[in-house]
């Protein structure tokens, strides 16, 4: 039976160090600024929204949000950008994705200075994490990442198996890996031989999108197995890209969803946060 990966515990204790390196900065006069650009009114996109001002409250993060209407127009968006690059108080920017149609999600994040990309989505900060020599990490594979270490999962010299060569969590979960001396497997919707490659895995990272697509055919016994996603089963209940009821019997750990991955992207996002006031205000470690 699988040990199951606490996300909330973890991520409890990450943005406890958080808020404690907070009350560090604001000593030096320094309060990290995040500000969150929501466009149109998709419930999903709100409740991350929330979410994210309710953790910055916590951990003592000035945040400031920014509302705006479905009819957009992209240069609005990219004035606001604009002007949020050039405010002091703001270290991190933030906008909420999925944009409603007819926006350049792209254009957009090329228009953040990279230095307060804190989502690290902007190419230049994408190419650093390529090479090794990042600022920020893409908040959903260094939660991933956190999680490992927080079980003491060894990661160098394993078979790592990503399943989804997504650009936001997919290929930076790879690099990632790869920067833990993991030896990563990619595998994507024209991946021949699936079952196989999955099974060959140590550590299995689900990143689909599908209700319960990896199954237990598809899990070496003992691999460790790391799910991602967040889907609706046909019932309406919240369910992960892994069958966990049919997983947890093999695995030796596991993340359940909801509880798991989730809520360290958040604490990971604080992270950047405060990393990106330090950079920006000149203190080292």
């Amino acid at each position: 039976m699988a040990k199951l990966i606490d996300g909330k515990a973890v991520a409890a204790k990450v943005r406890a160090d958080i808020a404690q390196e907070v009350q560090t900065l604001k000593k030096l006069g320094v309060t990290p600024g995040l500000a969150v650009v929501i466009v149109g009114d998709d419930p999903a996109s709100r409740t991350y929204v929330n979410n994210k001002k309710k953790a910055c409250a916590e951990v003592g993060i000035y945040s400031e949000e920014y509302a705006l209407p479905a009819t957009t127009k992209q240069s609005e968006l990219m004035q606001l950008v604009e002007t949020l690059n050039r405010k002091k108080e703001i270290d991190g920017i933030l906008v909420q994705s999925p944009l409603p149609n007819g926006l350049n999600e792209e254009a957009v994040v090329e228009a953040i200075n990279p230095e307060k990309d804190v989502d690290a989505f902007h190419p230049s900060n994408v190419g650093r994490i390529m090479i090794g020599k990042y600022h920020f990490l893409p908040c959903t594979p260094a939660g991933v990442i956190e999680l490992l270490h927080s079980e003491e999962i060894e990661i160098s010299g394993k078979n790592c198996v990503v399943v989804g060569r997504s650009n936001i969590v997919g290929k930076p979960m790879a690099m990632l890996l790869l920067h833990q001396n993991g030896t990563v497997t990619i595998c994507h919707s024209k991946t021949k031989n699936l079952t196989e490659l999955c099974k060959s895995a140590d550590i299995l990272v689900a990143v689909v999108g599908k209700p319960n697509f990896i199954t237990a055919d598809m899990v070496k016994p003992g691999a460790v197995v790391i799910d991602v996603g967040i889907n609706r089963n046909p019932q309406g209940k919240l369910c992960g890209d892994v069958d966990f009821a049919s997983v947890e019997k093999i695995a030796s750990y596991l993340t359940p969803v909801p509880g798991g991955v989730g809520p360290m992207t958040i604490a990971m996002l604080l992270k950047n946060t405060v990393t990106a006031a330090k950079m920006h205000h000149g203190i080292t470690e």
